[in-house]
């Protein structure tokens, strides 16, 4: 049996942008492209290359370019970059969704893929019916799918709805029971695609213990995740992806740090247009921006307060929406994460239609010496996220002797520990 469970060469995927919708056609126009083909065929010899720069005159984009890298059997590999780098276009290609249009890849062994946690639900049926359904659609057997039934029931915690159709299901239990189909999977392969962004922080924690059993069971996981302490805790190599190409294949903790150190700006403020602006049709979020009132632009002192500003507009007032952001060190460790949902209720700030501007203030003293950076979320009851953003605004924290004189008189850069707050005292 090959030592290798997953190898590409040269993997290429190419899409047409732009595209218009093919009209219909009729007889006549079938009798044309019949009667055309030859001439069609003898220009393409003439045009030699000049098609890999588009598909019949039509603009098109390198998805992925020229991807080389090997995965060895009962290895679990971390796939890390930023919104639209080709990750999910690469596991397309491995789980046999979509064809490469150069390369190629082998796969060794039976694949399960978790692209997309629900694919399959039907409103109509119960979550007993939508299990086996559900599983079908992700390569499970029948008598996989009854051995596992209670098991994978009792990890989604619905037993008592497992009889009632899922359109009366919440968000959360929905959630909560795809993802239990699809982590009972046991193929060989298991491609994953950032399935820990489903649920509850409790259910978060479950899942990811659950992603760490299937690692430890021997099986080849290529696991794409946001998380930087999911993927460094579960994997002890990475692939980073950029712009469709390979930028980095190693150790995950030196790759995370490398790809958080490119995917940020030094700065305090950034703007996105609505018409790009990350969100949906309810909510998009056009503005971050990080502050305090007496600093350099991406420089700020341990001693002051730092403001985190977040500009949205709202097309309708979602009574569940939870707006906050992640503040992450320089090593992918989350140090904190905020909502307004943190505040009692009536604490929350108000969310009108039209635009919005909310600030935050972390306290002074709070963040140790270092590279920061915030990462903009906006969800709904914390169940699925509108804005899951990557990070986004890269700021230095230093310290100053209104904070701690003691460590600045020996000059020390940073004291130890991730937070370096002034815890009082007495005698």
């Amino acid at each position: 049996m090959s030592e290798i469970a997953i190898r590409c060469e040269g993997l290429s995927k190419r899409y047409r942008i732009g595209q218009r919708e093919a009209r219909y056609k009729a007889l006549r126009d079938t009798l044309t492209d019949v009667l055309a083909a030859p001439v069609r065929k003898a220009r393409k010899v003439f045009a030699g290359n000049s098609s890999a720069q588009n598909f019949n005159g039509q603009e098109s984009i390198w998805a992925l370019r020229d991807v080389s890298f090997e995965v060895k059997r009962g290895e679990v590999v971390g796939l890390i970059g930023h919104n639209g780098a080709g990750k999910s276009t690469l596991l397309k290609i491995l789980s046999r969704i979509t064809k490469p249009t150069e390369g190629f890849a082998e796969i060794h062994g039976r694949v399960g893929s978790l692209l997309e946690v629900g694919t399959g639900f039907h409103p109509e049926l119960t979550g007993r019916e939508n299990v086996y359904l559900n599983g079908s659609i992700l390569g499970m057997r029948k008598s996989e799918i009854e051995r596992k039934f209670d098991e994978i029931v009792a990890f989604a915690e619905v037993e008592e709805f497992i009889d009632t159709p899922v359109k009366r299901y919440s968000t959360g239990m929905y959630a909560r029971l795809a993802f239990a189909v699809a982590a009972h999977l046991e193929p060989e392969i298991l491609v994953i695609d950032e399935v820990l962004a489903v649920g509850d922080a409790a259910f978060q924690k479950k899942c990811l213990g659950k992603m760490n059993d299937v690692a430890s069971a021997g099986r080849t996981v290529l696991f794409v995740s946001h998380n930087m302490q999911a993927i460094q805790s579960l994997c002890r190599n990475t692939l980073l992806i950029k712009s469709g190409k390979v930028e980095a294949f190693g150790n995950s903790k030196s790759v995370v740090v490398r790809y958080l150190a490119g995917i940020a700006e030094m700065g305090s403020e950034v703007r996105w247009p609505e018409e790009s602006a990350p969100g949906n049709q309810e909510i998009k979020l056009t503005a971050l921006r990080v502050y305090t009132d007496n600093a350099a632009e991406g420089i700020y002192s341990s001693s002051e307060e730092l403001n985190v500003e977040m500009k949205f507009t709202a097309r309708s007032k979602h009574s569940g929406l939870c707006i906050g952001f992640d503040v992450v060190n320089s090593e992918g460790v989350v140090v904190a994460r905020s909502y307004q949902t943190d505040l009692p209720p009536e604490q929350w700030p108000e969310i009108r239609l039209g635009e919005n501007k909310w600030c935050c203030t972390i306290p002074r003293g709070l963040l140790n010496a270092g590279l920061y950076y915030v990462s903009p979320r906006i969800g709904v009851h914390n169940m699925y996220w509108i804005v899951n953003a990557d990070p986004t605004i890269r700021f230095e924290v230093i310290l100053d002797h209104g904070v701690s004189p003691f460590w600045n008189t020996l000059n020390a850069a940073s004291r130890p520990g991730v937070i370096a707050p002034i815890f009082k005292w007495a005698s």
